[in-house]
């Protein structure tokens, strides 16, 4: 085993613990994993990683049922139109992204670029959402329960889900405090439960996408689900504000170097 395998199998540890620290980030560090570490290819790591983030998120969340800190109400109102937004992206979009994406003489975009380039984009989205230091109160007029607005993030994070793979849970937390009104322990347990749906759905929606290597697959999402009980212990040890702006920087990082690496190395 090479290295940059044991560093990825490593990694897949730390997948796990971000998910349980802070209910999201996960499959932002998966995909570069996948592609870089173990140097598995853009359009299949993304099925890959539906499936390690989905079955992680998933013990997760039985963790926080566990302590009665799942919502299941607001779960399916983000959930059913999610789950419409990723079957119909895994199923009909992906596939139709043509390869090369764009080419001129001077300019050639392959599908793979592509791909990698909007997940570093979703990256520094993220580092921004995890970064800033967010004081949201839920008990303001100005933040009542709003069904639709809650439906109209779930279409969006099931698109995002199916197109690079990613759980979303730095958009659903955030929504689930300000428009369903949860306190931010049970909105973590919440956005587990969601990310592990959307991204198991996602996963079965792409089965025809990918070759799946189970021996390989099933290794290291063991080694993320030790991860993500790691993390919901450490939950009760580590700041949660802290460790998410600090893992904020990190995926910064990560994000601008991706972009560099694609379009200029």
């Amino acid at each position: 085993m090479s290295s940059h395998e044991i560093l990825g199998f490593l990694a897949s540890i730390l997948i796990g613990i971000t998910l349980g620290l802070i209910g999201g980030g996960g499959s932002i560090l998966t995909l570069p994993v996948l592609v870089y570490l173990l140097g598995i290819n853009p359009t299949v790591s993304t099925t890959y990683s539906l499936f390690v983030v989905g079955t992680t998120s998933l013990v997760g969340a039985v963790r926080y049922m566990q302590q009665r800190l799942v919502n299941y109400r607001a779960a399916l109102a983000f959930s059913l139109p999610s789950f419409a937004a990723i079957y119909l992206t895994r199923t009909y979009l992906v596939p139709a992204i043509p390869d090369p994406v764009f080419s001129t003489p001077a300019f050639y975009l392959s599908k793979n670029v592509a791909i990698m380039v909007v997940f570093a984009l979703v990256m520094l989205a993220a580092s921004g959402s995890m970064i800033r230091d967010h004081r949201i109160e839920t008990d303001t007029a100005q933040n009542r329960i709003s069904p639709n607005l809650l439906a109209t993030e779930g279409v969006l994070v099931g698109i995002l889900t199916g197109v690079v793979g990613a759980g979303g849970g730095f958009l659903i937390i955030p929504s689930l405090v300000l428009l369903a009104r949860l306190p931010i322990k049970m909105a973590v347990g919440t956005s587990l439960l969601i990310i592990a749906a959307n991204s198991l759905i996602g996963f079965l929606s792409g089965l025809s996408l990918a070759t799946i290597d189970w021996r390989f697959l099933l290794e290291f999402t063991a080694l993320s689900i030790l991860g993500i009980l790691l993390g919901t212990y450490l939950t009760r040890f580590v700041s949660g504000p802290k460790l998410k702006k600090a893992f904020g920087w990190f995926v910064l990082a990560m994000g601008v170097y991706i972009i560099v690496k694609e379009t200029f190395l």
